[in-house]
């Protein structure tokens, strides 16, 4: 860890004297330290496998109806600008064999994010994550996220972007697209 910081002050410092900024200033004197901590939260999702979050799944035939987890609050960087994008997250799928812990979808949905990222793969890589591991009869996700990088550089506006993943029954079929779109209202 030392060498890696040892390589990263001297990063910062050159990023310093490019912007003109003064590396010796007291409230910077640190800033590389707490930078790298900061990382290791920002992208530990590089440390988990997604599938094994989800491993805590539970064989029951009984619930064929949809599983729907709402609003999941999120946050990841978009690895074009290294700037933040963040939101909310809506999971649902319809079990066949496998139910998920409830707190595995919310705990699925952190690791994908805490990567560098687009929103599109994020959204994707979710809905195929719970299809490969829960074989479900259908999986949808809707991910809703504004992005600093459009809002603090380019085009300086913030829109909600808005993507969505569907796989089986919510592919095939508009009446379980429409109840899922319907309860997450």
């Amino acid at each position: 860890m030392q060498e890696v910081l040892q390589e990263f002050e001297q990063f910062f410092a050159k990023l310093c004297e490019h912007i003109g900024e003064d590396t010796n200033r007291e409230g910077l004197k640190n800033t590389p330290k707490r930078i790298l901590e900061s990382f290791q939260t920002l992208f530990s999702g590089y440390s988990q496998n997604p599938q094994e979050l989800l491993g805590a799944t539970f064989k029951e035939g009984l619930c064929d109806e949809m599983v729907i987890a709402k609003d999941i609050e999120f946050y990841s960087m978009c690895e074009h600008h290294l700037l933040p994008f963040f939101g909310h997250i809506s999971i649902g799928y319809i079990p066949d064999k496998y139910l998920a812990g409830i707190s595995s979808l919310a705990r699925l949905v952190e690791s994908f994010a805490r990567r560098l990222q687009i929103q599109e793969r994020l959204t994707e890589q979710i809905a195929q994550c719970l299809v490969e591991t829960l074989q479900p009869k259908g999986v949808i996700v809707v991910c809703q996220a504004q992005h600093l990088c459009m809002s603090m550089r380019g085009v300086h506006k913030n829109p909600q972007i808005i993507t969505s993943a569907l796989r089986g029954l919510f592919k095939r079929d508009s009446k379980t697209r429409t109840e899922f779109m319907q309860l997450i209202k």
